[in-house]
């Protein structure tokens, strides 16, 4: 069983026998070569950008209210807290007037350094669609082919057609669940929900933050479930509605970049050694 984490002789032991026989390899190749979840009670261990799952979830591929995308990647599996949070959101989608959510990345079978993400390793990060589903029967072929669509302006500083009331008051509904933590969006979207939200209830608008690269989906990240011991929570997000912060992703953030400012050196990829020794035993059974 994957053990507190003040009772970690036997993981420690396994993550140096592990990271010795695997040589130059990285972290995400080690985690991704495992396609299926370990053998233990589920658990979120370390942080988000640096952590792994034991016995991971899986989102079906298909739900009443929701359809999982690319499944050829193999990263709809989570910590039950998200798998149950993704479902509740797509029920909510439903009773907006969509068909339900396409869902993108949550997390490998194992958790641990994902392809194309910071985060996500922990099994309590999930990618959501901006995309209000037509269909939910797709079949696996067009889940590879279909794209995303996209909420913001060419020139980045707001939202085009695509952005809807529908979209905010998702917003709203995924960001008001108390289980949530913060919500990665494209700042023209938080830019829009902040000109349009009620005066009186914007409490939620403090868990919608912006962050590059999030202009066809949203991104969720959950607390750490109660009572989960070595589950790292993220920081809290700052006190407000966090809406004049907003304002500089679409001015001064735009701004072309100074071309003698000192350029700061790429980070090298995690190693199984970087990682809780906790995620030794979650990677150790084939």
């Amino acid at each position: 069983m994957i053990r507190s984490a003040r009772a970690i002789p036997l993981a420690i032991a396994l993550a140096a026998g592990l990271a010795a026989g695997a040589g130059a390899q990285t972290a995400q190749s080690l985690f991704s070569a495992r396609s299926t979840p370990s053998p233990h009670p589920p658990h979120a261990i370390g942080q988000n950008a640096r952590g792994c799952l034991a016995g991971g979830v899986q989102l079906p591929e298909s739900g009443p209210t929701w359809q999982a995308m690319r499944l050829g990647r193999n990263h709809n599996w989570g910590h039950p807290a998200m798998i149950a949070y993704v479902e509740d959101l797509s029920r909510s989608a439903a009773r907006l007037g969509w068909k339900g959510l396409y869902v993108g990345d949550i997390s490998q079978p194992r958790g641990g350094p994902v392809k194309g993400h910071a985060s996500h390793q922990t099994g309590l990060d999930v990618d959501v669609w901006f995309t209000p589903p037509p269909r939910l029967d797709l079949s696996r072929r067009e889940r590879e082919q279909l794209s995303a669509i996209n909420v913001r302006s060419a020139d980045q500083r707001s939202v085009n057609g695509n952005w809807t009331k529908s979209h905010e008051a998702l917003m709203q509904a995924a960001a008001s669940d108390p289980r949530v933590n913060r919500i990665f969006v494209t700042a023209p979207a938080k830019l829009a929900m902040c000109a349009n939200a009620s005066r009186r209830d914007r409490a939620w608008l403090g868990k919608i933050r912006p962050w590059w690269g999030h202009n066809d989906h949203f991104h969720v990240r959950l607390n750490c479930p109660p009572g989960a011991q070595g589950c790292v929570n993220p920081d809290p997000v700052p006190a407000g509605d966090g809406c004049q912060e907003a304002v500089w992703w679409v001015t001064e953030a735009l701004e072309p970049p100074d071309p003698n400012a000192p350029k700061t050196p790429p980070k090298p990829p995690l190693r199984l050694a970087d990682l809780p020794p906790q995620c030794g035993e979650v990677l150790s059974p084939k």
